[in-house]
């Protein structure tokens, strides 16, 4: 294992550009382009998500020694694309939808310009993170609405794989989530974390009480006590006991919700302690969290739910190459005519159309190498790298809070039925003109 990230791709994708490099066609100018053709689930809209984070594994895609010693001893590659590797950078640009903006069927989130070799192997890695991210952040998007200004902590890392949980915390985080559980994910990210105990700490005491009375000493009376691994109005009356009117909150991670926390308000109310907040964290989703608007909740802790994506772990993007020069050096427009896959050949300029009132209307996708000028709307694309160098405001921490306003702005720009849970067709049409 290596800090590189070359090898975080398909087999194929190699074996392409070894081919290319015999034909003498790797050198040609192209465009390559990523896209969803449909939204997961029946959704109305879609979050971007991962941008920042692609771009930092775009700048580590470098083939050292250990990776083409590797691909040497066991074939994937000939010498010529071994020698070609040894010397990869990508020098291209590419061009996409801001991180945190909000896409749809077809929408060009991303546009790689480069030479045949530097784009097609960049395939994987561009799908593998957009997929996952977008997915992630489209789910936590419906949460945050359903939510209805309450806040939501990301607490899923138990869930999925060890680097798919930084990742996912990062997208929650910039669909609105506001803190999250993961440690690597504040580190890396500038997340903010949160937690405070698992009932194995009440088990571990010699009563329920003990315990309370251990983390309240550790962590002061503002504390969250989890009031519910034996009987929850026990566990409430023993947290009040214990930490006061100054408690902070009670977490309840089990039971009938909506009766379960009416009945703990009412409680914590006639103990004295109306402003000690209520948090629930099982295995809340965005039916659930909006099953509980009228239920006086005060935060929710999401785990399964937000980093699987909502039963959509991947949101079904593809990358395709839609125009390449020719051998008399011309651009040419290139598709797949595939049923039920075919593609829009041609470099995209879309545009999102807005009514007068400042609310998206129409996904306008102008294709051909101009962008339409006259188009009234708001340009999506904007350039990520250039000629290899990478726009540093989009990436790292700084990158992160710019795509959680930005996912913010553009929420707001949406329909109000855009927020509706049921299943229903995209919000606004995608069009090619």
């Amino acid at each position: 294992m290596t800090a590189a990230s070359s090898l975080l791709t398909d087999r194929y994708e190699l074996t392409m550009l070894d081919a290319a490099i015999q034909a003498g066609t790797h050198e040609r100018q192209c465009v390559f382009e990523a896209f969803a053709r449909r939204l997961p689930q029946g959704r109305r809209y879609g979050i971007v998500a991962g941008t920042g984070r692609l771009l930092e594994l775009i700048k580590a895609f470098r083939f050292g020694d250990a990776e083409l010693d590797w691909l040497a001893q066991k074939g994937v590659v000939r010498t010529a694309a071994l020698d070609w590797l040894a010397d990869y950078r990508f020098r291209g640009t590419i061009s996409g939808y801001r991180e945190g903006e909000v896409y749809f069927p077809n929408s060009p989130i991303l546009v790689v310009d480069s030479t045949f070799a530097e784009g097609v192997i960049l395939e994987t890695l561009i799908l593998s993170v957009l997929n996952y991210d977008s997915s992630v952040a489209s789910a936590a998007s419906r949460m945050v609405s359903a939510a209805a200004g309450r806040p939501l902590a990301e607490m899923g890392s138990r869930r999925t794989g060890e680097w798919s949980a930084v990742a996912a915390a990062r997208a929650a985080y910039i669909a609105g989530f506001v803190a999250t559980s993961n440690l690597e994910a504040g580190r890396s990210w500038g997340i903010p974390t949160m937690g405070t105990a698992a009932h194995s700490f009440t088990l571990l005491h010699d009563s329920e009480e003990a315990a309370f009375k251990a983390q309240v000493d550790a962590l002061g009376p503002s504390t969250t006590l989890l009031v519910d691994t034996f009987d929850v109005h026990r566990g409430v009356e023993l947290a009040v006991r214990v930490a006061g009117p100054e408690l902070g909150a009670v977490r309840l991670d089990s039971g009938d919700l909506p009766s379960l926390v009416t009945a703990v308000r009412s409680q914590l109310d006639s103990l004295g302690n109306p402003d000690t907040k209520i948090t629930v964290t099982n295995d809340l989703d965005e039916y659930t969290i909006a099953a509980l608007a009228a239920s006086p909740v005060d935060s929710y802790g999401v785990g399964t739910s937000v980093v699987t994506g909502s039963g959509s772990p991947a949101a079904g993007m593809v990358y395709k190459l839609v125009a390449h020069k020719n051998s008399e050096d011309e651009w040419v427009s290139v598709a797949k005519k595939s049923a039920e896959k075919a593609t829009v050949g041609g470099r995209k300029h879309p545009v999102r159309r807005m009514n007068a009132s400042g609310r998206a209307t129409t996904e306008a996708i102008h294709v051909g190498e101009s962008s339409e000028s006259a188009e009234r709307g708001r340009a999506l694309l904007v350039t990520l790298i250039d000629q290899g160098t990478v726009d540093p405001q989009y990436v790292g921490p700084g990158g992160v809070e710019l795509a959680r306003v930005h996912r913010a702005d553009s929420i707001a720009e949406l329909p109000d039925q855009a927020f509706r849970l049921g299943r229903g067709e995209p919000i606004i049409p995608t069009l090619y003109v």
